[in-house]
């Protein structure tokens, strides 16, 4: 798949990955990891999470570096779409840090948005020293939102309430392209495309949710999850320690928890928004050193309408 020249018909290839540049070791070596691969897949977009950057230059991100490495003649500069929030003074003594989110794309970003996911009160006080969010850019005519949400496993309450709020922000962006006046119809649009480390496995609440098998507070919504509708079958771990020494390090279980999800394709022309395949990606070493603790994930929608 990574081969472009495997693409038949017009169709939008997404990149997913955590790249931790801020926590985990080795980021000047892992950049490089993390450029070959997104050489190699040659996605149109690209949603990243654990990015960061200075308060005083938010356009100088390591995101910001990432695409200043992939832009080439032939291909043109890479858009760059950052969002984030400070850490609590408690948990990062320097306050000249942001932490978030970011999308690339290789179109003009016509306009884009930060958001600060909730938490729920809670005696543990971590998930309240860390800027969750999720990050919005419309670009193409495409609407990608990337999100980090709380990370440890007992944390489903403030992710249940981040995934509202995700899709409570989405519905808020989409209104006018997906609310109940534009379903009576065929769509023209192409649906949305959220991405990120959810930190939450398939069965939990708030990625049941998100894929329509359960209701929260009387809300419901849905998504194509790319992995289950159009993976190779195998439970797509991100986090693996059989194969990964980051995940053996830090003696996690395998899991899946970061996703590429494509809204509704339902009665959109041409078969806009059908998800043709989903594979890992950055699971292996290109230059000697792996990407990041995560295992990310490369992602082809059908685009009628994909401009040249």
């Amino acid at each position: 798949m990574s081969d472009s020249a495997s693409r038949t018909g017009p169709s939008l290839r997404v990149a997913q990955l955590n790249i931790g540049s801020l926590l985990e070791p080795g980021w000047d070596e892992r950049r490089l990891e993390i450029v070959s691969w997104l050489d190699h897949l040659e996605p149109d977009v690209v949603c990243l999470e654990e990015v960061w950057a200075k308060v005083a230059e938010p356009d100088a991100s390591t995101a910001h570096w990432l695409a200043e490495r992939l832009a080439a003649p032939d291909r043109g500069a890479w858009h760059v779409a950052f969002g984030g929030g400070e850490f609590d003074d408690s948990l990062w003594p320097d306050a000249g840090v942001l932490f978030g989110s970011a999308v690339l794309s290789r179109w003009p970003i016509d306009e884009h948005r930060h958001w600060p996911l909730p938490v729920v009160p809670d005696d543990d006080p971590f998930p309240s020293q860390v800027p969750w969010e999720l990050v919005h850019a419309r670009t193409a005519g495409l609407d990608v939102f990337a999100c980090h949400l709380a990370s440890a496993p007992l944390h489903g309450h403030h992710r249940r309430a981040q995934v509202l709020a995700v899709d409570d922000h989405i519905r808020s962006v989409r209104r006018e392209l997906d609310g109940p006046a534009a379903t009576r119809g065929p769509r023209t649009t192409m649906p949305v495309i959220l991405c990120g480390d959810f930190n939450a496995e398939p069965e939990s609440d708030e990625m049941r949710f998100l894929t329509s098998l359960c209701d929260l507070e009387g809300q419901r919504t849905y998504y194509q999850d790319a992995w289950k509708v159009a993976g190779d079958g195998t439970p797509g771990w991100t986090q693996d320690w059989r194969t990964h020494p980051f995940a053996a390090a830090l003696n996690v279980p395998r899991k899946r928890i970061d996703y590429v999800l494509v809204g509704d394709p339902f009665s959109r022309v041409d078969g806009a928004g059908r998800v043709l395949h989903a594979e890992l990606a950055f699971h292996e070493s290109r230059t000697g050193v792996m990407a990041s603790d995560h295992i990310g994930l490369c992602v082809d929608v059908l685009w009628p309408q994909r401009p040249r």
